[in-house]
């Protein structure tokens, strides 16, 4: 199977130091290095940094690092100064047999300068939130094309039920994942408004979500007709935005394929089962990974994405 990459935005551990408490001091460690109630708090000025990996049967890896795995030591759950609290993963990245760097992925928005409690430590649910944060999803109230022609709300959707897929005409839905997620920081939903691809109504997706676009004319300079681009790429913050706030229910469809299908007329990837995937499957499924297809090999880098025009110039090139 193609492998695919994750880009997950992660603070490194030295920008994350205890403020308060036992640890007082000393930077974010491993969970058996940390003290129940010690308070923690990013550096001011620190930002997030892209850590872009790759998943295959042996575990994660980061990408163009292929020898150094990447450890979901565990989920740390925060609690702010009002009381709120927000969950966090530990990642270690191990090289050779010593731990190279230590990061923190918060899911939500974990913010410079503020401090934050830890009031949870669970070693055992890492991989399983890893999995929910890594999954291309809808939100609520996504219309989803069905084999007649039809739209209908994904909530509404049962295993079973017939979707029309561009790749493979019509297929029944095996399972169907759900996820509830804080809409803050990195993992707040992209939303492509009404009109931005030609859309009917506002699409509500997963940042990593991707879409699949016919370009008539290759406006975009991908050497190809067929290419397949990620929601984060396409936010100019006028077609395409981030929504914040408050949370999001989350919606994948999981068929016996990886499957191109259509979401408020847009064409989108469905649910891609992988070995990074695989634990956030709904209680009591279970599903081989996904044969490689050929419209994986479609994936615009992003560092050939002008993403200020990225939704301009798609729009005009699907419309050509």
């Amino acid at each position: 199977m193609s492998q695919r990459p994750i880009t997950v935005d992660v603070y490194c551990a030295r920008q994350v130091t205890v403020c308060g408490g036992v640890m007082r001091g000393e930077p974010l460690s491993f969970a058996d290095e940390l003290v129940m109630d010690d308070v923690f708090e990013i550096a001011s000025g620190a930002s997030t940094t892209a850590l872009e990996l790759v998943a295959d049967a042996t575990g994660l890896h980061l990408a163009g690092k292929g020898q150094n795995t990447v450890h979901l030591d565990s989920c740390l759950t925060m609690m702010a100064p009002d009381g709120s609290t927000h969950e966090a993963i530990i990642l270690v990245e191990i090289e050779g047999d010593t731990a190279a760097e230590i990061f923190l992925l918060p899911l939500g928005e974990l913010r410079p300068s503020i401090e934050y409690r830890l009031v949870g430590i669970a070693r055992h649910t890492a991989t399983r939130r890893f999995a929910e944060a890594a999954s291309g999803s809808f939100a609520r109230g996504t219309r989803i094309t069905m084999h007649d022609g039809q739209m209908r709300p994904i909530e509404a959707l049962t295993a079973g039920d017939t979707v029309l897929t561009r790749d493979a005409g019509r297929q029944p839905i095996r399972h169907i994942g759900q996820a509830t997620l804080r809409a803050t920081g990195g993992f707040a939903p992209v939303v492509i408004t009404k009109g931005a691809l030609h859309n009917a109504r506002d699409l509500v997706v997963r940042p990593d979500h991707r879409l699949f676009i016919y370009q008539r004319a290759d406006h975009l300079g991908a050497g190809r007709a067929e290419v397949l681009i990620k929601a984060r790429h396409l936010v100019d913050h006028k077609t395409v935005v981030r929504r914040r706030g408050g949370f999001v229910d989350y919606f994948q469809l999981i068929f016996d394929d990886h499957h191109i299908i259509y979401a408020e007329g847009i064409a989108a990837e469905s649910h891609l089962i992988g070995p990074h995937t695989r634990p956030a499957l709904p209680d009591g499924v279970s599903s081989p990974d996904h044969a490689h297809r050929r419209h994986l090999d479609y994936e615009v880098k992003a560092s050939l994405i002008p993403t200020a025009e990225a939704a301009s110039l798609l729009r005009k090139a699907s419309a050509s």
